[in-house]
């Protein structure tokens, strides 16, 4: 009685038989489980919002269930292809990590769908722990990213800043470029915006100063520099 409960109304002798109700609990729960794994895994050195964990939870169980329903039927796969073709992602972009996440949530979920629960969990695994270690060992990060500066000088508009500040870029810092040139108080002033590559960090000071004497005292900033790489 409860097999027939759960049998497709559609369901004949020729088509495939449908998935009994232990199996579809097994894998459900073990999707579930798995989903929980890799948003643990996610947490790890990763800055991310409660409804994205969320998402990498049960999105497993989700694909695990559409893996399932279609059971090994072409015309039924090629449907819910097309179905999920119409799906958008919000429109905040998402960072490759992210994307990795998601793709890595859908696998599992379609790995326990086939049914290979130890796979899927051996997977994941792998998966994660490697993540891990690239985060850990911050992997492709820069080993030097706070000799990287931006920094903001103040002159008075009689002083031409074409080249006024270049032997004391070369003297402290590696390399040098200016970003942007913006005059402000009514004219009377011009404010420079510089990337610079500081050869120590430790003379920052020793640098500001002399720039003090040349620029007559005015304001100067120095900031981490900002750099927007593309994802992806």
């Amino acid at each position: 009685m409860l097999d027939s409960v759960f049998n497709g109304l559609f369901d004949t002798a020729t088509t495939t038989s449908s998935v009994d109700v232990g199996s579809f609990i097994a894998c459900l729960g073990a999707a579930i489980f798995l989903g929980l794994i890799i948003s643990a895994f996610y947490m790890y050195k990763n800055k991310c919002s409660k409804s994205f964990l969320a998402t990498l939870a049960v999105l497993p169980a989700i694909v695990c269930v559409v893996i399932l329903m279609v059971n090994g039927n072409i015309g039924t796969g090629v449907a819910v292809a097309g179905a999920f073709s119409l799906v958008r992602f919000r429109s905040v972009p998402g960072t490759a990590k992210e994307i990795g996440a998601i793709f890595l949530a859908m696998a599992a979920g379609i790995v326990v769908g086939m049914g290979y629960i130890g796979y899927a969990s051996l997977f994941v695994l792998i998966i994660g722990f490697v993540g891990m270690m690239l985060s850990k060992l911050k992997f492709g990060g820069t080993s030097t990213p706070y000799f990287n500066k931006t920094i903001r000088i103040t002159i008075p508009e009689d002083l031409d800043y074409t080249g006024v500040f270049d032997d004391l870029f070369g003297e402290y810092t590696t390399k040098h470029s200016l970003i942007s040139v913006k005059t402000t108080n009514m004219g009377s002033l011009f404010k420079l915006t510089y990337n610079i590559t500081l050869k120590d960090t430790s003379s920052e000071k020793e640098f500001i100063d002399k720039l003090r004497c040349r620029n007559g005292n005015l304001e100067i900033s120095s900031s981490l520099q900002e750099t927007k790489i593309g994802e992806l």
